[in-house]
């Protein structure tokens, strides 16, 4: 089974994905952030590094999802199919351009088509971790990522708000394969119980999705 996890940034996505592959003993892809050269120089210069920075993210979050469906097992710290959402938010920001967002989404379409034609075609399973916005700007600020604050920057804060908007419009329209949602404000990951209790909901959503396969 090919798991993706998806969610907002400082919601617990990481701590998540990483609970999940060791539950299953299987293999964990994370997003490529601590090695990532241009995002910093997105959250200085969002209008010079918007389109860079969308273009580096598809290109590792196709490597990705290409690698691990042709597994049998793995799970995904974020994922090719929300790649587009912070495009098109950047897009309406002022920070991508039109004709960017073009070549961007010719360039996304063409390699969802490839995906399609492989053996897996999708995963079977997406887990979307939520939590309420002030819960998001804790933690954003509690893990201490020098270009993610915003104490001192109300723009970047503003755009936090629109990007924890816009998953709740991307969950809801998500069809790409099963959903679950995952409430990591009731259930913080930092306490062991609630890692049973959200790893059971999955494996009870994992028993329903093989069940309804055979």
């Amino acid at each position: 089974m090919v798991i993706i996890t998806a969610g907002m940034i400082g919601v617990g996505k990481t701590t998540l994905t990483d609970l999940i592959a060791k539950h299953l003993g299987t293999k964990a892809f994370f997003e490529p952030v601590g090695e990532n050269p241009v995002l910093p120089l997105y959250y200085a210069d969002p209008k010079q590094y918007g389109f860079l920075l969308q273009i580096y993210f598809l290109n590792k979050r196709f490597a990705m999802i290409k690698k691990a469906l042709a597994d049998d097992n793995n799970v995904l710290d974020r994922s090719i199919y929300e790649d587009a959402l912070f495009t098109q938010e950047n897009h309406r920001e002022g920070n991508i351009s039109d004709a960017e967002l073009d070549v961007y989404m010719t360039l996304l379409n063409n390699m969802m088509a490839e995906l399609e034609a492989t053996d897996k075609k999708r995963p079977d399973l997406m887990v979307f971790a939520d939590a309420d916005f002030d819960t998001i700007l804790y933690r954003i600020k509690k893990r201490g990522r020098d270009y993610e604050q915003f104490d001192d920057n109300d723009e970047l804060r503003t755009y936090y708000f629109k990007m924890w908007s816009a998953y709740k419009q991307w969950f809801n329209a998500y069809d790409a394969s099963p959903k679950m949602r995952i409430d990591l404000q009731e259930y913080d990951l930092e306490d062991p119980e609630n890692q049973a209790k959200v790893l059971a909901l999955i494996d009870e959503q994992i028993a329903r999705l093989d069940a309804q396969s055979n």
